[in-house]
């Protein structure tokens, strides 16, 4: 796969317009996209001094791999714009739960049985209501955290039904050596076996693909930000 970030700008306000017009250029060209796309402009590994353009360029939902970082950036930068929405799209360890319900809008990492009851203990303790996604390893590869294709409806009935879970939608990471197409079609097909109706997928290298099988969550940030550290 060719990537399309080599020759982005130094300046993300740019690249946000420019990510920004290719989304609505692969909607267009969609033969049924989904009505509604976010893109989620990942700042992992990047200072405020790069976020914070972004957000005064009016973007307002962001993503972020790790809670401790998370939890060292966002603070400050959510009294600044209150009204923006951050979401975690990184694995979730037990014992960040309660820092992670505190910090977030939405979790895409829910992927265990022992995660749905600690967030379920959380949530309830506090009454906050977030946006959950279950991970699904549509690659089934063991290195990877998420829940098997075939296990998929069965985990999110015992979180929805059962724990009573606020899970909207599904979340993949397709093997970077294989066609993301076969990968988004597949959750696509099992979100619509459970019900649900978010789906996020695709980066910065395969976002018009996941936008052709129905994205609405779209996980941006070397396309936006550059490479990290940069």
């Amino acid at each position: 796969m060719t990537s399309k970030t080599a020759t982005i700008s130094a300046n993300p306000t740019e690249n946000l317009k420019a990510v920004l017009a290719r989304i609505d250029a692969a909607r267009a060209a969609a033969v049924a996209p989904a009505k509604d796309v976010r893109l989620i402009a990942v700042g992992k590994a990047h200072g405020p001094e790069r976020i914070l353009p972004v957000l005064e360029a009016g973007h307002r939902i962001f993503g972020e791999n790790r809670v401790q970082e998370a939890k060292m950036k966002w603070p400050d930068l959510r009294a600044g714009f209150p009204d923006l929405a951050l979401h975690l799209i990184g694995p979730l360890q037990t014992n960040k739960v309660r820092e992670a319900v505190a910090l977030f809008d939405a979790i895409h990492s829910l992927d265990r049985p022992k995660l749905a009851d600690a967030l379920k203990a959380e949530l309830a303790r506090t009454g906050k209501r977030i946006e959950l996604f279950v991970e699904v390893n549509t690659g089934e590869e063991a290195q990877k955290a998420g829940i098997a294709p075939r296990e998929t409806a069965g985990f999110v009935a015992h979180c929805r039904d059962g724990l009573g879970l606020p899970v909207v939608g599904l979340m993949c990471i397709p093997p970077v050596d294989e066609e993301p197409a076969l990968h988004f079609a597949l959750l696509r097909k099992l979100a619509r076996e459970c019900g649900l109706a978010f789906l996020s997928m695709g980066m910065s290298d395969d976002f018009e693909t996941a936008i052709r099988f129905g994205a609405t969550h779209l996980r941006i940030g070397t396309a936006i930000f550059g490479e990290r550290g940069r």
